[in-house]
This record gives C-alpha cells, sequence and structure tokens, in this order.
C-alpha cells in the first residue's frame, strides 16, 4: 500500500488525540490520504488508533503489548468496514482482506528482521 506518514501532530511522542495523516495506495496507482488518531494510550500495555478520514467505513486497531520470557508479545486486534455495502462486502472478500493480512504479514517480517538480532519473534495467528 505504499504508506507514507505526511504529518504527525505534536511531534514523535504518542499521545491520546494524536492525528497522523498518511497517503496509500488502496490500488495500484491510486493514492488516498488516510488520517487517523491514537484514542488510547496505556504505555507499556497498548495504544489504539482509529481512521478519522480514509479508504475505509470503520478503521479500529488495538496494538497490544505484552512481557513474555525473553521479550514482548505483541498483538494486534484490527476491526474494519468497507463502505459501498453489499459491493464493498464483495471486495473485502476479492481482495481487501488479503491485502489487509498481507500488510500485516509483511510487519512481521520487517520486525522480526530488525529484532531476530536481539530475539526471536513468534507469529500468532
Amino acid at each position: 500500500m505504499q504508506f507514507k506518514i505526511l504529518y504527525k501532530s505534536g511531534g514523535e511522542e504518542m499521545y491520546a488525540g494524536q492525528i497522523i495523516r498518511y497517503k496509500v495506495n488502496v490500488l495500484p496507482f491510486v493514492p488516498v490520504t488516510w488520517v487517523t488518531e491514537i484514542t488510547h494510550v496505556q504505555e507499556p500495555h497498548y495504544f489504539v488508533d482509529e481512521q478519522r478520514f480514509g479508504p475505509y467505513a470503520l478503521w479500529h486497531h488495538q496494538h497490544s503489548f505484552k512481557e513474555v520470557e525473553g521479550g514482548v508479545e505483541m498483538t494486534d486486534e484490527v476491526n474494519y468496514a468497507i463502505p459501498l455495502g453489499f459491493l464493498g462486502r464483495l471486495a473485502n472478500a476479492l481482495f481487501v482482506g488479503r491485502e489487509v493480512n498481507r500488510i500485516f504479514d509483511h510487519r512481521f517480517t520487517i520486525l522480526n528482521d530488525y529484532f531476530s538480532s536481539i530475539n526471536t519473534i513468534r507469529k500468532t495467528a
């Protein structure tokens, strides 16, 4: 999706109410603006981002962190809905759902590569 962060309110430190604006490609060569708000932060346990403007009818993403033996377990809980009723549900079944999974698979790979020298990351479904 070629995420590109365009703007973060308040700088780099995360806080409830922070607005982040991205440019993403929902389809090849179809860029859209996506604006999310960090709605909850409880360091070091979790934070939540929710879409304020963008390609989804609903986007709620909770990132949770739990200390485990030998490292930290990170869990994503994503609830989303596609606009356009039946057409949106069909698009989700045909490609959007796979694309959302691909995004998180890619993030897993990046994090695993980054932290592999420190510890092994285990992927749980």
